[in-house]
């Protein structure tokens, strides 16, 4: 093989890199939370982040959304090093869906949407037509047009987090990070909001990245997963080689028994109970 060729393969490699983590590490107060994290999202993967409550799980999203810089390592975003990426040019690249919102300041659904409009904006720049118009087209893709006069602290949990993904689909990103999507909802919403985003990410080719608690999603929607404990990734592979009895017991501390699905064929996941 030539030198044309192993380039060739490089450049090819590193175009299917969404997202990759280089020896991150971080502190809160001098106590480090992450060490050497390495870690890497192929473009359209539906990833998910598993671990025990404070596994580091949290801020590992803010290193990749940019909120929080790492004391050391960095994450390179599309092949860009995100050191040296404004926080605008983030933004066209990565949305975040949080696991709460902070404050509704008043907004109505369709003006908290527009603010995902913001990063392709000038700033003081009004909203404009195009701005409206895919603001309406994500609202409509979530189920939530119907709201869009309605203010924000009077949507069920439910509709505020379906009005948070079309907030975060509106910035028009290649990669949608979300933090814990699934919790404080019933399981009928779960599995309704993660059916949406599969859709969303094959019709919209995106790559989700998405922080999971609950093991049995994790094997129904993702195709690549990652175990975090302890501030480090204890392993990281398809459902098949990381969400076994040992790697999963090991890392949320208790006897957990893997099954199978006997109608879809995925995984299922139960504590097992000794009396």
């Amino acid at each position: 093989m030539g030198a044309a060729d192993c380039n060739t393969l490089f450049l090819m490699s590193v175009d299917e890199i969404a997202m990759k983590a280089e020896g991150l590490h971080f502190a809160y107060s001098g106590k480090y939370v992450l060490e050497g994290i390495d870690l890497e999202v192929k473009r359209g993967d539906f990833f998910g982040l598993l671990g025990p409550n404070g596994a580091g799980k949290t801020t590992l999203v803010q290193l990749v959304s940019g909120v929080e810089r790492p004391v050391r390592g960095r994450v390179i975003l599309f092949g860009r090093d995100g050191r040296r990426m404004s926080r605008r040019d983030r933004a066209r690249l990565v949305a975040v869906v949080p696991q709460r919102l902070e404050g509704d300041f008043g907004f109505t659904v369709m003006q908290l949407v527009l603010l995902g409009r913001v990063p392709h904006r000038r700033p003081w720049q009004l909203d404009g037509t195009e701005d409206l118009q895919i603001a309406a087209e994500c609202m409509k893709e979530l189920g939530v047009e119907h709201l869009a006069n309605r203010q924000v602290h009077q949507l069920s949990g439910g509709e505020l987090k379906r009005v948070l993904v079309a907030k975060a689909l509106a910035q028009r990103p290649k990669l949608l990070v979300l933090d814990e999507p699934a919790a404080h909802l019933d399981i009928r919403h779960q599995v309704e909001l993660l059916n949406l985003l599969e859709r969303v990410r094959r019709q919209q080719g995106l790559t989700v990245f998405a922080v999971l608690h609950d093991l049995n999603l994790a094997a129904a929607f993702c195709n690549r997963v990652a175990l975090l404990k302890d501030g480090r990734i204890f392993r990281s592979g398809t459902i098949e080689q990381v969400m076994t009895y040992r790697n999963l017991s090991e890392t949320f501390d208790t006897d957990i028994y893997v099954g199978v699905n006997e109608i879809t064929g995925h995984r299922t996941f139960t504590p097992m109970v000794r009396t």
